[in-house]
């Protein structure tokens, strides 16, 4: 199993159109990309967002296809494609998603800047900043909060039940501010 899974599975023009219940598994240490297979064998959707990641290792290159949060797994589906994902003995915890809308706007983010080829990395989850939207280039409309960091204009995109976080890189060109945020919806205790 050393391919690395789709980040959407089954191939869509949008995760918006899966059918369903969104969940949230919390994986078992190293476990998402495996899970990711065993739901492809089952025809069960999910979105897996991941990173390229780039180390040294002694006098090597290390390049690897890495989730963008460790641990977490987005899929859709019903009770039985549940019972399904929880045979597989890969999962720790499933979390519910009581605002389904919500989630699948925030995951909807994420797909779009993957699917434009923007280099993601992990970021520290924001309380508070000023929101924007991208409004041109690949990213146009995407919206998040923008920070600054070492000399480089970072646009941050959250998922808020999971209090995690990622970043693309952004021309401040790129981007205006938006008057209205979303609403707020503050990370369950986990």
């Amino acid at each position: 199993m050393g391919e690395n899974p789709p980040v959407v599975w089954p191939e869509t023009d949008s995760i918006r159109q899966f059918d369903g219940l969104w969940w949230v598994a919390h994986t078992k240490s190293r476990n998402e990309k495996a899970l990711a297979h065993d739901l492809m064998a089952k025809n069960i959707s999910y979105f897996l967002p991941m990173t390229l990641r780039v180390h040294r290792h002694s006098h090597r290159t290390i390049k690897a296809m890495l989730p963008l949060f460790t641990g977490y797994l987005f899929f859709c589906g019903n009770e039985a494609a549940r019972i399904e994902l929880l045979k597989t003995n890969r999962v720790a915890n499933l979390l519910e998603v009581k605002d389904q809308e919500s989630l699948i706007h925030e995951l909807v983010r994420f797909e779009q800047a993957l699917r434009a080829g923007a280099p993601l990395t992990p970021h520290n989850y924001l309380q508070k900043g000023q929101w924007c939207r991208v409004i041109a280039g690949p990213l146009l409309g995407l919206e998040g909060i923008v920070v600054q960091t070492k000399g480089d204009t970072r646009l941050v995109l959250q998922i808020n039940m999971l209090g995690q976080a990622a970043s693309v890189e952004i021309d401040m060109v790129m981007i205006e501010p938006i008057e209205e945020p979303p609403p707020p919806s503050a990370p369950e205790p986990g």
